[in-house]
């Protein structure tokens, strides 16, 4: 058994989430951990929501609430409607938790002993009509790099380029909208990048096997132009994580908290605290999944997120783990994604543009939006969303071909045998044709799975049930039924057998549909299919079941273009 610790992109506390964050981190995340636990291993699955910095400020302004009022309401939220989406987190947590409060100062006293850390004197915006300093996200301007003009002070949502506030073009306070801005000087703490440049490049070239979005994207901060730089990992805000030396006070530095980028990754490992004190678990418990020298030699450590997350996993969260000089884990697969855009344009949170997940949840149940992000899944390059295509692929998918193969062998036996598993017959070639298609067809699935190709998984699913359908057809039990009732005994047997063999390998994907024929079929065995003959064995005759209700309704034009009207706009 294997143990595996899958974190995926903690999602900022400032909204409720679009589809595209879903399916950039949180879900092709959830798809590795259920069938990595499917398939026997032993998963640690852990998210949070990311709760400093400027966006959780000025959503609590706009709010009018505290903010860590605000940030509490706003996690209960998030944890809802990640379980409305079937997301099997072990610990959602929160990165104004104690433990990541204490670790975060910890990370930040072994970087200081190791000389990973300089004071600097900075500059740093100031808004006269606000009567505060501006740090990253509550300046706004124009990108020196691309010219769009809504870049904010950390980074271009456009370009992707990484800024200071003081980078921006015609900059101007996003609180106030005030262009009476003046650079005053501040001190802050740096952590030196820079110093571990050629570590983070051999550690980097160490990685054949991950994805060359992941890696290019490391390259071109580590070579590009002047090469990785160091970055400020405080902030004049009130909101965060006080800077502290490990427990000691950290002289002028008062009145200061750490910076959200340099928190936020630590916020992965002190899950897993949070998680062993929800569970009366020691920190033995926890460290066997994050410390080297307590077990976690042997844990393979995945992390997912979009490409714009990449930076700071590859090199700034790295950086932090190494220059402690402490036994922690690193990260041994990133899976990045690219964009999925809407209809047209991008999806935004800041901006409002596109479907936002509670709203998704309140139009249809979540295994539609799972297959269908999942099955076009942004991996090689980026994939846009429009309601056409998410019509055909789900009633073509979910309807057509599982739904439809459900129906026919549930309802043709109950009217033919009654609602159990019939007796009588026997396999012959056509059952042993489709023994052997599905057993190379697994083989393949499991091999997708495992190196997280998420469209090809998607794509040999469906052929799996494809077969099945295609057996029904070439058999056509209806028509054997008439003259021999025996042998279509044994391919209706054969159909409810491959019924649970679908279940248990589409629950992944999509779980509630999966619950739901299990339990139709009576049955909570879900092993997962190492022989498929003795797998299309497991339901024996005299079985009972249920002929479940309608799988996948299909989405009506009608819908369609009512989605299409309502969502075209932005949200509120």
């Amino acid at each position: 058994m294997a143990r595996i610790l899958i974190t995926s992109a903690i999602p900022y506390i400032n909204g409720i989430k679009h589809l595209g964050n879903l399916v950039g981190s949180q879900l092709p995340a959830d798809l590795y951990a259920r069938f990595q636990r499917a398939t026997g291993n032993e998963v640690m699955f852990l998210c949070a929501t990311d709760e400093h910095g400027t966006p959780a400020e000025l959503a609590a302004a706009k709010a009018g609430k505290p903010v860590a009022e605000f940030c509490a309401e706003m996690h209960a939220v998030q944890a809802k409607i990640a379980e409305g989406f079937g997301l099997s987190f072990d610990h959602f947590g929160r990165s104004s938790s104690p433990q990541n409060h204490a670790l975060t100062q910890h990370f930040a006293g072994k970087l200081a002993e190791a000389g990973l850390i300089r004071e600097v004197d900075d500059s740093q915006i100031y808004s006269h009509a606000d009567g505060r300093f501006l740090p990253d996200r509550y300046v706004e301007g124009t990108c020196p790099n691309c010219g769009f003009e809504k870049a904010r002070g950390d980074q271009c949502e456009e370009c992707t380029k990484q800024l200071d506030p003081t980078d921006l073009i015609n900059p101007r306070s996003a609180i106030s909208g005030s262009t009476d801005l003046e650079v005053r000087a501040t001190k802050h703490l740096f952590l030196c990048q820079s110093q571990m440049k050629d570590q983070l490049d051999a550690w980097i070239n160490s990685k054949s096997d991950w994805p060359v979005l992941t890696t290019s994207i490391a390259k071109k901060w580590l070579h590009d132009g002047d090469g990785l730089q160091d970055r400020g990992i405080t902030r004049d805000l009130d909101w965060g994580i006080p800077v502290k030396k490990g427990t000691e006070d950290w002289p002028g530095m008062e009145g200061k908290v750490f910076y959200v980028w340099f928190d936020a990754p630590i916020e992965y490992i002190a899950a897993a605290g949070e998680w062993a004190e929800a569970n009366g678990k020691t920190d033995a418990d926890w460290q066997r999944w994050w410390r080297t020298d307590m077990g976690a030699d042997d844990v393979k450590y995945v992390q997912f997120m979009g490409k714009d997350n990449v930076p700071f996993h590859t090199l700034s969260f790295p950086a932090t783990i190494l220059g402690s000089g402490e036994p922690w884990k690193l990260v041994d697969h990133l899976k990045s994604f690219n964009y999925l855009n809407y209809d047209g344009g991008q999806f935004s949170t800041s901006q409002g543009r596109g479907i936002f997940m509670d709203q998704a949840l309140e139009i249809l149940p979540a295994d539609y939006w799972r297959w269908w992000l999942l099955s076009h899944a942004p991996e090689s390059s980026d994939s846009e969303f429009t309601w056409e295509q998410f019509q055909q692929s789900v009633n073509k998918d979910l309807a057509d071909v599982l739904g439809n193969f459900v129906s026919r062998i549930t309802k043709f036996c109950r009217s033919k045998f009654g609602e159990e598993v019939p007796q009588g017959g026997s396999y012959g070639d056509p059952e042993q044709a489709l023994v052997t298609e599905l057993t190379s067809r697994i083989q393949a699935y499991e091999q997708h799975m495992e190196n997280m190709d998420v469209r090809k998984s998607a794509q040999e699913l469906r052929a799996i049930w494809v077969a099945g359908n295609e057996y029904l057809q070439s058999t056509a039990p209806w028509s054997t039924f008439k003259s021999d009732p025996d042998q279509a005994a044994a391919q209706v047997r054969l159909g409810l057998n491959l019924i649970r063999l679908y279940a248990v390998l589409s629950a992944p994907f999509i779980p509630s549909a999966s619950d739901s024929l299990m339990q139709a079929l009576n049955c909570d065995d879900r092993s997962w299919p190492s022989d498929v003959a003795a797998a299309l064995s497991m339901l024996s005759a005299g079985h009972g079941f249920q002929v479940p209700e309608n799988l996948f309704a299909k989405i009506t034009d009608e819908q369609r273009e009512e989605w299409q009207a309502r969502f075209a706009g932005t949200r509120d």
